[in-house]
């Protein structure tokens, strides 16, 4: 039986909703489209098309009063936490164990919650981070502790200098060369040796392993234009990242006496 107007435009409200909340929060495209159309299907309407992309959303259910909308995706980033919660939503729906509205009223909830671990604790785990990575990479403990101060300021940078100038490519081109310009002044101050394996591992919580994962993921998926933006902007991400590390060896390679092996 077909839903009512106003009825149809709730549901549509709860698919688009879900959709934007995993897609700000790092899930992937095909993710997002298969969890819209179970959760409209869930709501009997079996009729629905989505196309999603890192930037937007265009939703629509068929029926005799057809919806169609479409929402912007102005900002993303990373928490699973919130993508796992808006998966168990929508099995709770499938199940129907929730209405339109009563869904809806959750994923506002989750929109709405701004809980995040707080600066200092993310900037200490990234340094913990940091130190293991060069471990993994066959660096040696005594550079340890210059990887693990040059990670964490690396990880402030990022935030502090994205709160300054919100464009993402020049708060990493500025972190990256925070985290060169440590590592290479633990170097020749003698508390750091390897200066290689101490910047490889300072700037890992910097790579962008789950755009890159999510856009290889897209592609094979048949979504190419989500993996292919996706996919630039981890290589943007990248070339930050990469041009901040150059220009500080550069930048020191005939000043110093360090050996460069």
């Amino acid at each position: 039986m077909a839903q009512p107007a106003s009825t149809n435009y709730e549901i549509a409200q709860v698919c688009l909703l879900a959709g934007k909340i995993m897609l700000e929060n790092g899930g992937e495209t095909y993710r997002v489209e298969d969890t819209m159309s179970r959760v409209a299907e869930a709501f009997g309407i079996p009729e629905s098309h989505s196309f999603v992309t890192p930037t937007g959303i265009i939703f629509s259910l068929d029926g005799p009063e057809q919806t169609t909308k479409l929402i912007r995706i102005s900002s993303r980033s990373t928490d699973l936490r919130k993508v796992t919660v808006v998966n168990a939503i929508s099995r709770r729906i499938s199940q129907g164990e929730l209405t339109p509205s009563e869904a809806l009223q959750l994923l506002e909830q989750i929109q709405a919650d701004k809980r995040r671990y707080p600066t200092w604790f993310q900037t200490l785990v990234a340094a913990i981070a940091s130190g293991c990575f060069l471990i993994m990479f066959q660096g040696k403990w005594s550079d340890f502790i210059p990887a693990f101060l040059a990670g964490g300021a690396g990880t402030i940078s990022l935030t502090y200098f994205h709160r300054l100038v919100p464009i993402k490519f020049f708060a990493e081109f500025l972190a990256s060369l925070i985290i060169g310009f440590m590592a290479y002044l633990t170097v020749k101050i003698g508390l750091g040796h390897n200066l290689d394996t101490i910047i490889i591992g300072s700037v890992m919580p910097l790579v962008p392993g789950l755009l890159i994962t999510n856009a290889v993921r897209d592609l094979m998926a048949g979504h190419f234009v989500s993996g292919v933006s996706k996919g630039a902007e981890a290589f943007l991400t990248a070339f930050a990242i990469g041009a901040g590390i150059a220009f500080v060896l550069t930048f020191y390679r005939g000043g110093g006496s360090l050996a460069w092996k």
